[in-house]
């Protein structure tokens, strides 16, 4: 049978939100190069998977962090995500940018959160973790516990695992780099050959090119 992981691995692959070109690197705005380039917000353009990654997110939601009192969404990519969330568990919602507004309130969490609430974060990625924590960091600073966060994919990157536990931050995603590279093989997306190179990659994807 076939695990969640899996099952959003393979929807990701059907809309093209995946794509895989070990012989043509994307350049990531790190300026890593990537064999791998995942963009989840495709999924907000079809109405089906949308509500399937809307009603997944709440779930391992309820199942993992059921005392929530509010939902976060990080800026810009996991807005979308986090107010469909929010709205369907019927919790307040606010976003966090990546810095305070250069004008007016110079808010950097829009919305409202009271002190003492316990949050959940979403996000819609994950790479380094780095935007991530930040968001976290500014909501803890808010007087806030960050109970959680949930994610539509993660690379699972060895600075991110460390950065979250270091932070002491449970991290839950609907599908991850593993399941993705399966289903490919099993789809006929990449070969076996590809697998080793893909894998180097993950390693120290900021070396990888040199």
């Amino acid at each position: 049978m076939n695990t969640l992981e899996k099952i959003f691995a393979e929807k990701l692959l059907k809309i093209k939100a995946i794509k895989l070109q070990p012989d043509n690197p994307f350049t990531w705005a790190s300026g890593w190069k990537s064999p791998f380039y995942c963009d989840n917000r495709k999924t907000l353009s079809y109405a089906e998977l949308r509500t399937f990654v809307k009603t997944e997110l709440s779930r391992l939601i309820l199942e993992n962090f059921d005392e929530v009192d509010a939902i976060a969404g990080v800026a810009t990519g996991a807005i979308p995500q986090g107010a469909l969330v929010a709205d369907l568990l019927n919790k307040p919602f606010v976003y966090v940018r990546s810095k305070p507004k250069d004008h007016g309130l110079e808010n950097l969490i829009e919305g409202e959160l009271k002190p003492g609430m316990k949050v959940v974060v979403i996000e819609d990625l994950i790479s380094t973790g780095g935007s991530s924590l930040k968001a976290v960091e500014a909501i803890r600073n808010n007087g806030c516990e960050v109970i959680g966060m949930v994610a539509s994919y993660t690379y699972g990157f060895p600075v991110a695992e460390k950065a979250f536990k270091a932070a002491k931050v449970k991290l839950l995603t609907l599908t991850n780099y593993e399941a993705v590279l399966d289903v490919a093989l099993e789809i006929g997306y990449i070969n076996k050959e590809q697998v080793p190179m893909l894998n180097e990659w993950r390693k120290d994807p900021a070396h990888w090119m040199e």
